[in-house]
């Protein structure tokens, strides 16, 4: 008998050692994050989320910036680096729509990362210039359509979410407009203010205030059901049914990573947004608590850059 423990400890140690290092208690030391520029969404939820894991997890959880490309130059970094958990991409639709916006693209999203949660959804909203005679999605429609496409939409560029929003809306309704494209959406939203443009697809961040403040009028919202974020606004889909396009933020492993470790971030990411006091924090930054498994998020993201993927080549869509 106790030559039998013994080599069943012994057994057991070669397994442990034989282990890839990252599921032996893992994490064992700092892990970085990567998300795109500083202030940015992925950015933003990311240093969140990394403040929990933390205090979680025992060990640091910290963003790195590398902006560029898209988010690819991150992306790709992050598809490039050893498959051990301790280099995560905080990972947004932009890597979704990326997939077929940019033709040599060094990465694919699918082959060379793992989905491993998702964390949070943002919808954007249809506004317009409060001097044009519409209320409603219905009303907006119909100006559209008699005004022979020459309604002018202002975006925050071409490719971005919002913009491609758009063209799926336009698909969606069976109008036209022209496309305005800005260097970011505060140039884009100024001049929808200034009267300049007629109506803009936005983050939520960005225009409800400005509709709170009547500068804007809000006409709907593009997620399947109503926002927590501005419960009062219909959604787009209540007039076209089905109608659905979000923003999403997610989380994201190099492929080849241990199952033990992106179950641990799972477990610990579907924690970390279950608490009052992250999901608050989070709807300040115009974003929505997600719950889904990790089976769920990596149909999701399929079904995504399928999704983003259409609307690039409806629009003519070219990386700035």
């Amino acid at each position: 008998m106790f030559m039998t423990v013994i080599r069943l400890v012994i057994v057991t140690s070669v397994l442990l050692a034989t282990l890839p290092a990252g599921a032996q208690g893992y994490p064992q030391r700092p892990v970085r994050m990567i998300a795109v520029a500083a202030g940015s969404g992925p950015d933003v939820i990311g240093r969140m989320l990394g403040a929990v894991f933390s205090e979680r997890m025992g060990q640091q959880f910290y963003v790195e910036n590398r902006p560029g490309a898209g988010g690819n130059v991150g992306a790709e970094f992050v598809a490039r680096a050893a498959p051990d958990g301790y280099t995560l991409l905080m990972g947004s639709a932009s890597q979704a729509i990326s997939m077929t916006l940019f033709p040599k693209l060094g990465y694919d999203l699918m082959r060379d990362m793992t989905p491993v949660s998702m964390i949070s959804t943002a919808p954007f909203v249809l506004v317009v210039h409060p001097s044009m005679p519409v209320r409603t999605v219905r009303e907006w429609i119909s100006l559209a359509r008699s005004s022979r496409g020459q309604l002018l939409y202002s975006s925050g560029g071409a490719g971005t979410p919002p913009h491609l929003a758009s063209q799926m809306l336009k698909t969606a309704a069976g109008i036209n407009f022209i496309h305005v494209p800005y260097k970011g959406i505060m140039p884009a939203v100024n001049d929808l203010i200034g009267g300049h443009t007629h109506f803009s697809i936005a983050v939520t961040t960005a225009v409800l205030p400005l509709v709170q403040a009547r500068r804007l009028r809000g006409l709907g919202v593009t997620s399947a059901t109503r926002s927590a974020l501005s419960p009062d606004m219909p959604t787009i889909a209540e007039t076209i049914p089905g109608f659905e396009v979000i923003g999403w933020y997610g989380l994201f492993a190099p492929t080849g990573t241990p199952v033990t470790v992106i179950s641990r971030l799972y477990q610990e990411t579907q924690r970390a947004i279950a608490q009052p006091d992250v999901t608050q924090r989070l709807l300040a930054v115009g974003s929505e608590p997600q719950a889904m498994t990790a089976a769920a998020f990596s149909t999701f993201v399929q079904s995504e850059i399928r999704k983003w993927g259409k609307a690039v080549k409806d629009s003519n869509a070219q990386p700035d």
